[in-house]
């Protein structure tokens, strides 16, 4: 009896000596309590929660060391390998989930559109409901701070650079040639259909190392990952004729669109400044196929466009208008594979081939051009934790172009160059906290035609002062191969790169309905080209002195709370930019680069009409000019620019649109500047000619009818 008294007993004590307290107390970084956190030991049902002062205090029959778990739904889950015995009234600090919604986001020389956007400016419909815009992605963004609008070029200018040192990319693969034939001041337009493209990052400056080869900005433009519906399009519009179609099969879908268009109506209508003896037509087509992997994707895009125009446009040099006659055939394909493997790599792979050729005939003179250019791209990705990741890859860049010029009489003349880059990039993301974030990294790249090597550093910072207010902080080195005009005469002189820097300061506020971005820039350029002629010809003399500098102030405020099925916003650009390149005598605004601009663009939805209209207003001070009769340099400005758009979208049935749009409605005469003789007259006059839009106004007017088993699908987002 006293052996089975004593077990019993020793059974009783070492159950009580078994039984361990773990207490604490959970507070955030601030040393402020954490009430509702859930706490326990891995593998276990040991544990409690947290009470209104962060305590906590739970008993286990656990030994030894065990691992804690403490997690929140605001914070990053704690995990700690204690010694159980011997955990008590300890402090638990959880640090804030820096992957919350409102965490911080670097917006430094960053402008974002698209549903994946974390801080959109734009929304998916405005590339094609901006009054103007007339579907074209570079004319939607033109109302957007930091770009100039250059009437009678059509393509982007950013903060004072010029249209050449802008990239555009797609699913991360560079285009080569993302712009439509033209020539001597007739617009051009982006060459990609904006509806086959879910999202939309414009950087105007400090951009991600992963990006080279632009002194300004790039536009990244990324197809979507999904087909919404199996669906037909048909459009029949003043302007030619459209049809699509996307199906969608168990892991992959296919989209096709092609267009025809044809200008012969709208300019029989509409007074012409130029003489077309053919009118602007295009044949084109784009195409995306997609295929869905167990851990990526795979996307296939190719797009090719068939155009040809013939005009003759008065020129002051010479006594009957010179004709024009061109053909252009363009060609691009781009593959791209973006998955996961192993344990949390991030894989993105992709090559593209880009083709183009030019035929032109100008004057007496024939110009024959094409241009094979290809890129290899291979990026890895990592998280490495929730406060820090790493990617880094390489580029490989292969350019071929030649050019012909034959005039006809005594020259016959062959240019151009090869030119293969490497590319070689590393950046870090590093989240110190929910308001606090830094990205940091540098580019290299070996330029085999130039013979030279480049490290480019880059780095943005952003501090998130108030739930919906940031400031941002960029900086970056950027180097350019010289444009095609000047390289092409690499067998004659060496160039070096051309090279900018880019200081950004940025303020940005953000609530539902409402964006308000206020940006600080200065960008210093340096070894930009400079030639002693007149014209760009293959025995001028070129040098890579050339340097030059902008700085200015981009406004941008966008609301939709004010009225209600009202949206609006307004953009408006300070910029101070001069340079010494090209044949300029000293420093100098160039003559694309307007002091101000402002664009206030409005939609209106009118649910009684079934309707939504739009207005778009763009407005920017004079351009400077040189006039050649005066002794200052570039001293001639010209009249400010003003351009009032509008639009209007009514829904026939669910399924059917008509659609209508002008713009300049106001009839506005403006010029983009002036074009001198090259000699003077016999009174030692230059006499000069303006240059102004082929034409005063562009109108259109479109039906589009959608046929699909979703009777709720239409184009009114493609309009």
């Amino acid at each position: 009896m006293k052996t089975r008294i004593t077990f019993i007993l020793l059974l009783i004590s070492t159950f009580t000596f078994a039984q361990n307290i773990i207490s604490g107390k959970v507070v955030d970084q601030k040393g402020k309590p954490v009430a509702g956190a859930n706490i326990y030991l891995d593998g276990t049902y040991d544990g409690a929660t947290s009470s209104e002062t962060g305590e906590f205090s739970f008993e286990t029959t656990e030994t030894g060391n065990k691992f804690l778990v403490v997690s929140f739904l605001l914070f990053e889950t704690f995990k700690q390998e204690i010694d159980v015995a011997n955990y008590k009234d300890q402090t638990v600090k959880l640090r804030e989930n820096i992957n919350a919604l409102d965490a911080v986001v670097i917006t430094a020389g960053t402008l974002e559109s698209g549903d994946k956007a974390r801080v959109s400016v734009l929304k998916p419909l405005d590339i094609v409901t901006t009054a103007g815009s007339a579907g074209n992605i570079v004319a939607a963004l033109q109302t957007l701070p930091g770009t100039q609008s250059v009437g009678e070029d059509g393509r982007l200018f950013v903060r004072g650079g010029e249209a050449s040192e802008t990239q555009t990319f797609v699913d991360g693969i560079r285009v080569a040639q993302p712009y439509g034939a033209t020539t001597n001041n007739l617009p051009t337009r982006s060459r990609f259909s904006p509806f086959l493209f879910s999202g939309i990052a414009f950087s105007t400056g400090g951009y991600s190392a992963e990006y080279g080869e632009a002194l300004s900005s790039v536009l990244l433009l990324n197809t979507q990952d999904e087909a919404d519906h199996e669906k037909t399009d048909i459009g029949l519009m003043t302007v030619g004729l459209s049809l699509g179609n996307t199906q969608k099969f168990k892991k992959s879908s296919l989209s096709v669109n092609m267009a025809y268009i044809n200008l012969a109506p709208y300019q029989a209508v509409i007074p012409q400044n130029v003489k077309w003896n053919s009118p602007y037509q295009s044949l084109g087509g784009e195409t995306v196929y997609r295929y869905n992997f167990t851990n990526g994707i795979f996307k296939l895009y190719a797009s090719f466009d068939s155009e040809r125009f013939d005009l003759n446009q008065k020129n002051v040099n010479f006594e009957n208008p010179i004709r024009t006659d061109l053909n252009n055939n363009n060609f691009y394909l781009n593959s791209s594979y973006k998955g996961t493997f192993g344990t949390g790599w991030q894989l993105t792979s992709g090559i593209s081939y880009g083709y183009s050729k030019n035929k032109i005939k100008y004057d007496i003179n024939d110009v024959d051009s094409n241009e094979n250019a290809a890129q290899l791209k291979l990026k890895l990705q990592k998280k490495i934790s929730n406060h820090f990741k790493l990617s880094f890859g390489t580029d490989y860049f292969i350019t071929k172009f030649n050019e012909n010029f034959n005039d006809n009489v005594s020259i016959d003349v062959s240019n151009g160059y090869d030119s293969n880059i490497f590319a070689a990039y590393t950046e870090a993301d590093i989240l110190f906290s929910k308001n606090l974030a830094m990205k940091v990294g540098f580019r290299y790249s070996n330029n085999s035609l130039l013979n030279e090597n480049n490290i480019a550093p880059r780095a943005s910072l952003a501090y998130k002062v108030s739930k919906t207010s940031q400031f941002s902080f960029a900086y970056g080195d950027f180097s350019q191969t010289p444009v095609v005009d000047y390289i092409k005469y690499s067998k004659y002189h060496q160039f070096e790169s051309e090279k900018a820097r880019h200081y950004i300061l940025n303020y940005q506020f953000t609530q539902p309905g409402q964006t308000f971005r206020a940006e600080a820039y200065y960008k210093d350029y340096s070894n930009l080209v400079q030639y002693d002629t007149r014209d760009i010809q293959y025995n001028s003399v070129f040098n890579n002195n050339g340097s030059g500098y902008a700085k200015g102030l981009d406004i941008f405020w966008r609301d939709s709370n004010l009225y209600k099925n009202l949206e609006y916003w307004i953009s408006y650009s300070y910029i101070d930019s001069e340079r010494q390149y090209k044949n300029f005598p000293t420093m100098a605004t160039p003559s694309f680069v307007a002091n101000h601009n402002l664009s206030v663009v409005t939609k209106y939805f009118i649910t009684d009409w079934k309707s939504q209209i739009g207005f778009t207003n763009s407005f920017s001070t004079g351009r400077p000019y040189n006039d050649p009769n005066q002794t200052q340099f570039m001293n001639g400005k010209t009249k400010s620019y003003n351009n009032l758009s509008f639009n209007w979208a009514y829904l026939l049935t669910t399924q059917k649109i008509l659609y209508f749009s002008v713009s300049n409605v106001l009839g506005t005469q403006n010029v983009f500047g002036y074009d001198y003789a090259k000699v003077p007259d016999a009174s030692g006059v230059y006499q000069r000619q303006a240059v102004v839009p082929t034409a005063d106004r562009f109108f259109f007017i479109g039906f589009f009818w959608t046929i699909s088993q979703n009777k709720n699908e239409n184009q009114l987002k493609n309009l």
